[in-house]
Protein backbone atom coordinates (compact mmCIF):
# COMPACT_ATOMS: atom_id res chain seq x y z
CA UNK A 1 0.00 0.00 0.00
CA UNK A 2 1.23 3.48 -0.91
CA UNK A 3 -0.11 6.96 -1.67
CA UNK A 4 0.12 8.03 -5.29
CA UNK A 5 -1.45 10.73 -7.46
CA UNK A 6 -2.64 14.33 -7.49
CA UNK A 7 -5.35 15.78 -5.25
CA UNK A 8 -7.19 19.09 -5.23
CA UNK A 9 -7.42 20.01 -1.57
CA UNK A 10 -10.59 21.22 0.12
CA UNK A 11 -10.78 25.02 0.30
CA UNK A 12 -9.27 26.70 3.33
CA UNK A 13 -11.64 26.89 6.30
CA UNK A 14 -10.03 29.93 7.95
CA UNK A 15 -10.06 32.00 4.76
CA UNK A 16 -13.63 30.98 3.89
CA UNK A 17 -14.87 32.14 7.31
CA UNK A 18 -13.13 35.48 6.89
CA UNK A 19 -14.32 36.01 3.32
CA UNK A 20 -17.91 35.47 4.47
CA UNK A 21 -17.67 37.83 7.43
CA UNK A 22 -15.60 40.56 5.75
CA UNK A 23 -17.76 40.35 2.62
CA UNK A 24 -20.84 40.86 4.77
CA UNK A 25 -19.56 44.25 6.02
CA UNK A 26 -18.14 45.47 2.69
CA UNK A 27 -20.10 47.66 0.30
CA UNK A 28 -21.17 45.92 -2.89
CA UNK A 29 -20.86 42.38 -4.14
CA UNK A 30 -18.20 39.98 -2.88
CA UNK A 31 -17.78 36.84 -4.98
CA UNK A 32 -16.22 33.94 -3.07
CA UNK A 33 -14.85 31.41 -5.56
CA UNK A 34 -14.18 27.84 -4.38
CA UNK A 35 -15.51 28.31 -0.82
CA UNK A 36 -15.33 25.49 1.71
CA UNK A 37 -18.82 24.12 2.27
CA UNK A 38 -18.67 22.42 5.66
CA UNK A 39 -20.60 22.51 8.92
CA UNK A 40 -18.46 25.30 10.36
CA UNK A 41 -18.52 27.60 7.34
CA UNK A 42 -22.24 27.04 6.80
CA UNK A 43 -22.68 28.26 10.38
CA UNK A 44 -21.02 31.57 9.50
CA UNK A 45 -23.09 31.79 6.31
CA UNK A 46 -26.37 31.21 8.14
CA UNK A 47 -25.61 33.90 10.71
CA UNK A 48 -24.73 36.62 8.19
CA UNK A 49 -28.06 35.84 6.51
CA UNK A 50 -29.78 36.23 9.89
CA UNK A 51 -28.10 39.62 10.15
CA UNK A 52 -29.87 40.71 6.98
CA UNK A 53 -27.13 40.18 4.40
CA UNK A 54 -28.31 38.89 1.01
CA UNK A 55 -26.42 35.78 -0.11
CA UNK A 56 -26.59 33.87 -3.41
CA UNK A 57 -25.18 30.34 -3.46
CA UNK A 58 -24.08 27.99 -6.25
CA UNK A 59 -21.97 24.81 -5.90
CA UNK A 60 -18.84 26.70 -7.00
CA UNK A 61 -19.25 30.13 -5.42
CA UNK A 62 -21.03 32.36 -2.93
CA UNK A 63 -22.02 35.93 -3.78
CA UNK A 64 -22.59 38.34 -0.89
CA UNK A 65 -24.39 41.64 -1.38
CA UNK A 66 -22.78 43.63 1.42
CA UNK A 67 -24.21 46.84 2.87
CA UNK A 68 -21.38 47.84 5.20
CA UNK A 69 -22.15 48.92 8.76
CA UNK A 70 -24.57 51.64 7.65
CA UNK A 71 -27.81 49.73 8.21
CA UNK A 72 -27.32 46.89 10.72
CA UNK A 73 -30.27 44.64 11.45
CA UNK A 74 -31.70 43.95 14.89
CA UNK A 75 -31.96 40.19 15.43
CA UNK A 76 -34.17 38.89 18.23
CA UNK A 77 -33.42 35.19 17.74
CA UNK A 78 -30.24 33.57 19.04
CA UNK A 79 -27.23 33.48 16.72
CA UNK A 80 -26.17 29.82 16.89
CA UNK A 81 -22.44 29.31 16.31
CA UNK A 82 -22.83 25.51 16.67
CA UNK A 83 -19.30 24.02 16.97
CA UNK A 84 -17.43 26.89 15.30
CA UNK A 85 -15.08 28.80 17.57
CA UNK A 86 -13.97 30.95 14.63
CA UNK A 87 -17.55 32.03 13.98
CA UNK A 88 -18.19 32.88 17.64
CA UNK A 89 -14.99 34.80 18.31
CA UNK A 90 -14.92 36.77 15.07
CA UNK A 91 -18.61 37.63 15.41
CA UNK A 92 -17.98 39.02 18.89
CA UNK A 93 -15.73 41.58 17.23
CA UNK A 94 -17.93 42.16 14.20
CA UNK A 95 -21.02 42.82 16.35
CA UNK A 96 -19.23 44.98 18.93
CA UNK A 97 -20.09 48.63 18.36
CA UNK A 98 -23.44 48.07 16.64
CA UNK A 99 -26.58 49.74 18.07
CA UNK A 100 -28.45 46.53 18.89
CA UNK A 101 -28.16 43.62 21.31
CA UNK A 102 -27.18 40.19 19.99
CA UNK A 103 -26.85 36.82 21.73
CA UNK A 104 -24.35 34.19 20.58
CA UNK A 105 -24.83 30.55 21.58
CA UNK A 106 -23.00 27.33 20.71
CA UNK A 107 -23.21 23.58 21.08
CA UNK A 108 -22.08 21.72 24.21
CA UNK A 109 -18.46 21.59 23.05
CA UNK A 110 -18.19 25.26 22.05
CA UNK A 111 -19.91 26.30 25.28
CA UNK A 112 -16.94 24.88 27.20
CA UNK A 113 -14.34 26.91 25.29
CA UNK A 114 -13.06 30.13 26.89
CA UNK A 115 -14.28 33.45 25.48
CA UNK A 116 -12.75 35.83 28.05
CA UNK A 117 -9.66 36.15 25.87
CA UNK A 118 -11.88 37.91 23.29
CA UNK A 119 -14.09 39.77 25.77
CA UNK A 120 -11.20 41.56 27.54
CA UNK A 121 -9.63 43.34 24.52
CA UNK A 122 -13.05 44.17 23.07
CA UNK A 123 -14.00 45.74 26.41
CA UNK A 124 -10.88 47.89 26.14
CA UNK A 125 -12.33 49.20 22.87
CA UNK A 126 -15.60 50.10 24.57
CA UNK A 127 -17.40 46.83 23.87
CA UNK A 128 -20.03 45.55 26.30
CA UNK A 129 -20.07 41.74 26.33
CA UNK A 130 -21.66 39.61 29.05
CA UNK A 131 -20.44 36.00 29.18
CA UNK A 132 -22.04 33.11 31.03
CA UNK A 133 -20.14 32.55 34.30
CA UNK A 134 -17.82 35.35 33.11
CA UNK A 135 -16.12 33.01 30.65
CA UNK A 136 -18.35 31.04 28.26
CA UNK A 137 -21.16 31.19 25.72
CA UNK A 138 -23.95 32.20 25.63
CA UNK A 139 -22.64 35.74 25.17
CA UNK A 140 -24.76 38.89 25.12
CA UNK A 141 -23.26 41.67 23.01
CA UNK A 142 -24.82 44.97 24.05
CA UNK A 143 -25.00 48.25 22.10
CA UNK A 144 -21.76 50.21 22.43
CA UNK A 145 -19.55 52.78 20.78
CA UNK A 146 -16.09 51.62 19.76
CA UNK A 147 -13.30 53.80 21.14
CA UNK A 148 -9.93 53.52 19.40
CA UNK A 149 -7.25 52.37 21.80
CA UNK A 150 -3.88 50.71 22.22
CA UNK A 151 -4.32 47.00 22.90
CA UNK A 152 -1.62 44.66 24.20
CA UNK A 153 -2.67 41.07 23.54
CA UNK A 154 -1.13 38.35 25.70
CA UNK A 155 -2.01 35.49 23.35
CA UNK A 156 -0.92 34.68 19.81
CA UNK A 157 -4.44 33.79 18.75
CA UNK A 158 -5.51 34.72 15.23
CA UNK A 159 -9.14 34.60 16.34
CA UNK A 160 -8.59 37.12 19.14
CA UNK A 161 -6.69 39.64 17.03
CA UNK A 162 -9.24 39.21 14.23
CA UNK A 163 -12.08 40.06 16.61
CA UNK A 164 -10.21 43.20 17.70
CA UNK A 165 -9.63 44.27 14.08
CA UNK A 166 -13.28 43.76 13.13
CA UNK A 167 -14.37 45.85 16.10
CA UNK A 168 -11.80 48.58 15.37
CA UNK A 169 -13.32 49.13 11.93
CA UNK A 170 -16.20 51.04 13.60
CA UNK A 171 -13.91 53.90 14.68
CA UNK A 172 -12.30 56.47 12.38
CA UNK A 173 -9.46 56.80 14.88
CA UNK A 174 -6.49 54.43 14.84
CA UNK A 175 -6.38 51.34 17.05
CA UNK A 176 -2.92 49.89 17.72
CA UNK A 177 -2.61 46.17 18.52
CA UNK A 178 0.62 44.77 19.99
CA UNK A 179 1.09 41.00 19.66
CA UNK A 180 3.45 38.63 21.49
CA UNK A 181 4.33 36.66 18.34
CA UNK A 182 3.23 35.83 14.83
CA UNK A 183 -0.04 34.00 14.13
CA UNK A 184 -2.28 33.44 11.10
CA UNK A 185 -2.60 36.74 9.24
CA UNK A 186 -5.49 35.94 6.89
CA UNK A 187 -7.64 38.70 8.41
CA UNK A 188 -4.94 41.34 7.92
CA UNK A 189 -4.39 40.26 4.31
CA UNK A 190 -8.11 40.20 3.57
CA UNK A 191 -8.90 43.55 5.17
CA UNK A 192 -6.05 45.11 3.19
CA UNK A 193 -7.38 43.48 0.00
CA UNK A 194 -10.86 44.90 0.71
CA UNK A 195 -9.41 48.40 1.10
CA UNK A 196 -9.18 48.84 4.88
CA UNK A 197 -6.92 51.42 6.51
CA UNK A 198 -4.47 48.88 7.95
CA UNK A 199 -0.74 48.35 8.28
CA UNK A 200 0.79 45.34 10.01
CA UNK A 201 3.85 43.30 10.90
CA UNK A 202 4.09 40.01 12.79
CA UNK A 203 3.78 41.81 16.14
CA UNK A 204 2.04 45.14 15.40
CA UNK A 205 -1.24 46.13 13.73
CA UNK A 206 -2.52 49.65 13.09
CA UNK A 207 -6.12 49.84 11.89
CA UNK A 208 -9.02 52.27 11.64
CA UNK A 209 -12.40 52.49 9.94
CA UNK A 210 -11.37 55.58 7.96
CA UNK A 211 -11.95 53.82 4.62
CA UNK A 212 -15.05 51.84 3.65
CA UNK A 213 -14.49 48.23 2.63
CA UNK A 214 -15.42 47.45 -0.97
CA UNK A 215 -16.63 44.06 -2.25
CA UNK A 216 -14.04 41.93 -4.01
CA UNK A 217 -13.60 38.61 -5.81
CA UNK A 218 -11.92 36.17 -3.40
CA UNK A 219 -10.46 32.81 -4.48
CA UNK A 220 -10.13 30.35 -1.60
CA UNK A 221 -6.95 28.22 -1.85
CA UNK A 222 -6.58 24.67 -0.57
CA UNK A 223 -6.30 24.23 3.20
CA UNK A 224 -2.78 23.33 4.34
CA UNK A 225 -4.14 22.09 7.67
CA UNK A 226 -6.24 19.57 5.73
CA UNK A 227 -3.22 18.82 3.54
CA UNK A 228 -1.15 17.91 6.62
CA UNK A 229 -2.78 14.48 6.93
CA UNK A 230 -1.79 13.50 3.39
CA UNK A 231 1.64 15.08 3.82
CA UNK A 232 2.44 12.95 6.85
CA UNK A 233 1.00 9.79 5.28
CA UNK A 234 3.09 10.23 2.13
CA UNK A 235 6.29 10.93 4.08
CA UNK A 236 6.03 7.79 6.25
CA UNK A 237 4.50 5.20 3.87
CA UNK A 238 7.11 3.62 1.52
CA UNK A 239 6.96 4.34 -2.24
CA UNK A 240 4.49 7.21 -1.80
CA UNK A 241 4.58 10.33 -3.98
CA UNK A 242 1.71 12.81 -4.18
CA UNK A 243 0.99 16.30 -5.48
CA UNK A 244 -1.41 18.48 -3.51
CA UNK A 245 -2.65 21.13 -5.93
CA UNK A 246 -3.59 24.76 -5.21
CA UNK A 247 -2.48 24.64 -1.58
CA UNK A 248 -2.46 27.81 0.49
CA UNK A 249 1.15 28.58 1.43
CA UNK A 250 0.72 31.64 3.62
CA UNK A 251 3.94 31.79 5.70
CA UNK A 252 1.89 32.04 8.91
CA UNK A 253 0.41 28.60 8.13
CA UNK A 254 3.38 26.63 6.82
CA UNK A 255 4.88 25.49 10.10
CA UNK A 256 4.46 21.90 8.96
CA UNK A 257 6.87 22.54 6.08
CA UNK A 258 9.47 23.69 8.60
CA UNK A 259 8.94 20.41 10.45
CA UNK A 260 9.52 18.53 7.18
CA UNK A 261 12.81 20.39 6.79
CA UNK A 262 13.78 19.54 10.37
CA UNK A 263 13.16 15.81 9.91
CA UNK A 264 14.78 15.68 6.45
CA UNK A 265 11.62 14.84 4.50
CA UNK A 266 11.41 15.47 0.76
CA UNK A 267 9.02 18.12 -0.50
CA UNK A 268 8.91 20.63 -3.35
CA UNK A 269 6.80 23.73 -4.02
CA UNK A 270 5.66 24.06 -7.64
CA UNK A 271 3.80 26.81 -9.50
CA UNK A 272 4.02 29.38 -6.68
CA UNK A 273 1.75 32.42 -7.18
CA UNK A 274 -0.31 35.04 -5.32
CA UNK A 275 -4.10 35.49 -5.42
CA UNK A 276 -6.01 38.05 -3.29
CA UNK A 277 -2.88 38.58 -1.16
CA UNK A 278 -2.50 34.83 -0.39
CA UNK A 279 0.42 32.65 -1.55
CA UNK A 280 -0.70 29.51 -3.38
CA UNK A 281 1.26 26.62 -4.88
CA UNK A 282 1.37 22.89 -5.57
CA UNK A 283 3.10 20.65 -3.02
CA UNK A 284 5.01 17.56 -4.12
CA UNK A 285 5.56 15.17 -1.20
CA UNK A 286 7.66 12.01 -1.41
CA UNK A 287 8.34 9.13 0.98
CA UNK A 288 11.59 9.69 2.85
CA UNK A 289 13.35 6.94 4.86
CA UNK A 290 15.51 7.55 7.94
CA UNK A 291 13.64 10.60 9.18
CA UNK A 292 15.14 12.54 12.10
CA UNK A 293 13.22 13.33 15.33
CA UNK A 294 11.97 16.88 15.75
CA UNK A 295 11.44 19.49 18.46
CA UNK A 296 8.83 22.22 18.01
CA UNK A 297 7.81 25.05 20.32
CA UNK A 298 7.83 28.80 20.80
CA UNK A 299 6.86 31.01 17.87
CA UNK A 300 6.48 27.98 15.59
CA UNK A 301 3.43 26.64 17.45
CA UNK A 302 0.89 29.24 16.20
CA UNK A 303 1.97 28.36 12.64
CA UNK A 304 0.91 24.71 13.05
CA UNK A 305 -1.51 24.67 15.98
CA UNK A 306 -4.09 22.58 14.11
CA UNK A 307 -1.43 20.07 13.03
CA UNK A 308 -0.46 18.93 16.55
CA UNK A 309 -2.35 15.57 16.41
CA UNK A 310 -0.98 14.51 13.03
CA UNK A 311 2.54 15.64 13.95
CA UNK A 312 2.31 13.48 17.07
CA UNK A 313 1.47 10.50 14.84
CA UNK A 314 4.43 11.41 12.61
CA UNK A 315 6.70 11.36 15.68
CA UNK A 316 5.64 7.79 16.50
CA UNK A 317 7.05 6.67 13.13
CA UNK A 318 10.49 8.27 13.58
CA UNK A 319 13.38 6.65 15.44
CA UNK A 320 14.29 8.71 18.51
CA UNK A 321 12.52 11.21 20.75
CA UNK A 322 10.47 14.09 19.37
CA UNK A 323 9.20 16.92 21.57
CA UNK A 324 6.15 19.16 21.15
CA UNK A 325 6.16 22.03 23.68
CA UNK A 326 4.47 25.42 24.26
CA UNK A 327 1.31 23.95 22.71
CA UNK A 328 -1.14 24.64 25.56
CA UNK A 329 -3.41 26.40 23.04
CA UNK A 330 -4.22 22.91 21.68
CA UNK A 331 -6.04 22.14 24.94
CA UNK A 332 -8.83 24.62 24.15
CA UNK A 333 -9.69 23.55 20.62
CA UNK A 334 -12.69 21.36 19.76
CA UNK A 335 -11.32 19.03 22.41
CA UNK A 336 -8.23 18.92 24.62
CA UNK A 337 -6.02 17.83 21.75
CA UNK A 338 -2.94 17.19 23.87
CA UNK A 339 -4.77 14.91 26.27
CA UNK A 340 -6.82 13.12 23.63
CA UNK A 341 -3.89 12.65 21.24
CA UNK A 342 -1.95 11.16 24.16
CA UNK A 343 -4.80 8.83 25.14
CA UNK A 344 -5.30 7.55 21.60
CA UNK A 345 -1.66 7.01 20.70
CA UNK A 346 -1.05 5.33 24.08
CA UNK A 347 -3.88 2.89 23.29
CA UNK A 348 -2.17 2.16 19.97
CA UNK A 349 0.99 1.09 21.80
CA UNK A 350 3.07 4.23 21.26
CA UNK A 351 5.68 5.50 23.70
CA UNK A 352 4.22 8.89 24.54
CA UNK A 353 4.14 11.19 27.56
CA UNK A 354 1.86 14.17 28.15
CA UNK A 355 3.30 17.32 29.72
CA UNK A 356 1.53 20.47 30.84
CA UNK A 357 2.03 22.14 27.48
CA UNK A 358 3.00 19.39 25.07
CA UNK A 359 3.92 15.81 24.25
CA UNK A 360 7.11 13.74 24.35
CA UNK A 361 7.11 10.87 21.86
CA UNK A 362 9.74 8.17 21.35
CA UNK A 363 9.59 6.10 18.18
CA UNK A 364 9.56 4.10 16.16
CA UNK A 365 6.32 2.34 17.16
CA UNK A 366 4.40 -0.38 15.39
CA UNK A 367 0.78 0.61 15.91
CA UNK A 368 -1.35 -1.98 17.69
CA UNK A 369 -4.98 -2.77 16.93
CA UNK A 370 -7.34 -1.15 19.42
CA UNK A 371 -10.51 0.88 19.78
CA UNK A 372 -9.78 4.63 19.76
CA UNK A 373 -11.99 7.72 19.96
CA UNK A 374 -11.97 11.01 18.05
CA UNK A 375 -13.88 12.67 20.91
CA UNK A 376 -15.91 14.33 18.12
CA UNK A 377 -12.83 16.37 17.13
CA UNK A 378 -12.32 16.49 13.36
CA UNK A 379 -8.52 16.82 13.54
CA UNK A 380 -8.28 13.74 15.78
CA UNK A 381 -10.68 11.81 13.55
CA UNK A 382 -8.56 12.44 10.45
CA UNK A 383 -5.31 11.68 12.30
CA UNK A 384 -6.72 8.34 13.43
CA UNK A 385 -7.75 7.48 9.87
CA UNK A 386 -4.12 7.99 8.81
CA UNK A 387 -3.08 5.73 11.71
CA UNK A 388 -5.53 3.14 10.36
CA UNK A 389 -3.52 3.04 7.12
CA UNK A 390 -0.63 1.69 9.22
CA UNK A 391 -2.85 -0.90 10.93
CA UNK A 392 -6.24 -1.56 9.27
CA UNK A 393 -7.48 -3.30 12.44
CA UNK A 394 -7.70 0.00 14.35
CA UNK A 395 -11.34 0.90 15.06
CA UNK A 396 -12.45 4.52 15.53
CA UNK A 397 -15.37 5.80 17.58
CA UNK A 398 -17.07 9.04 16.47
CA UNK A 399 -15.40 8.75 13.09
CA UNK A 400 -17.86 10.92 11.16
CA UNK A 401 -16.85 14.36 12.49
CA UNK A 402 -14.51 15.06 9.54
CA UNK A 403 -17.48 16.98 8.09
CA UNK A 404 -16.69 19.88 10.44
CA UNK A 405 -13.84 20.91 8.11
CA UNK A 406 -13.40 18.21 5.44
CA UNK A 407 -16.62 16.41 4.41
CA UNK A 408 -14.86 14.42 1.64
CA UNK A 409 -11.79 13.35 3.60
CA UNK A 410 -12.36 9.58 3.37
CA UNK A 411 -13.21 9.81 -0.32
CA UNK A 412 -10.11 11.89 -1.11
CA UNK A 413 -7.86 9.61 0.94
CA UNK A 414 -9.16 6.59 -0.99
CA UNK A 415 -8.24 8.33 -4.27
CA UNK A 416 -4.59 8.43 -3.21
CA UNK A 417 -4.29 4.98 -1.62
CA UNK A 418 -3.05 2.41 -4.16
Amino acid sequence: MRLQGMLNLPPDKSITHRALLVGSIALGKTRIINPLISEDTLTSLKIIEQLGVTVYKTPQEIIIDGKGFSNPKSVLELLDCANSGTTARLLMGLLTGLPYEYTLVGDASLSKRPMQRVQFPLSALGGRIILTNDEYLPARILPAEVIASKINLNTSSAQVKSAVMLAALKSNEETVVNLPSSSRNHTELMLEYFGADITYTDKLIRISGKYLLEGRNVYIPGDISSASFFIVAAVIIPDSEIILANCGLNPTRTGILRVLEQIGAHYEILNLRTLNNELIGDLLIRYTPNLQPFTIGGDLIPLLIDEIPILALLATQIEGTSIIKDAQEARIKESDRLKNTYLNLKKLGCHIEESENGLIITGKSKLQANLVDSFCDHRLSMMLKIAKLLNPNIEILNADCDKISYPNFVEDLSKLVK
